[in-house]
């Protein structure tokens, strides 16, 4: 009797079947990290378009019309091919004003980020 070494043809298929499955895995994976990454993108710039707004918001002269009571838009600014827009809040409770920002944009899903600041006269 000969002495054989080596796989067959069946053990080479399913070598092949499992090595598919664990590749699509895989590729399956990368896709959800590329969309977790324009998400965390976008939702920095975001940051850093309300964070900026905010104190600016936050810097003015106490009489400025900018710190009146109510809602206030704030206009759109497009960063890195996305359009943030941008508005803001103001609530005056005695010698407080709080004062809300919020960005929106939409990427395929709508988002948000707020950020808030107390200013007292």
């Amino acid at each position: 009797m000969m002495n054989q070494k080596g796989f067959t043809l069946i053990e080479v298929l399913v070598g092949l079947v499992l090595l598919a499955f664990g590749l699509l895995a895989v590729a399956g994976m990368q896709t959800i990290a590329v969309k977790g990454n324009f998400f965390s993108h976008h939702l920095t710039q975001a940051s850093y378009v309300g964070q900026e707004r905010l104190e600016f918001l936050h810097n003015l002269p106490i009489t400025s019309t900018q710190l009146d009571a109510g809602s206030h838009n704030d206009g759109t600014v497009t960063v890195s091919g996305v359009g943030f827009t941008r508005t803001y809040t103001v609530n005056i409770n005695g010698d407080l004003r709080t004062i809300t920002y919020n960005v929106s944009w939409s990427d395929g899903v709508a988002r948000s980020i707020s950020f808030s600041t107390i200013r007292s006269i």
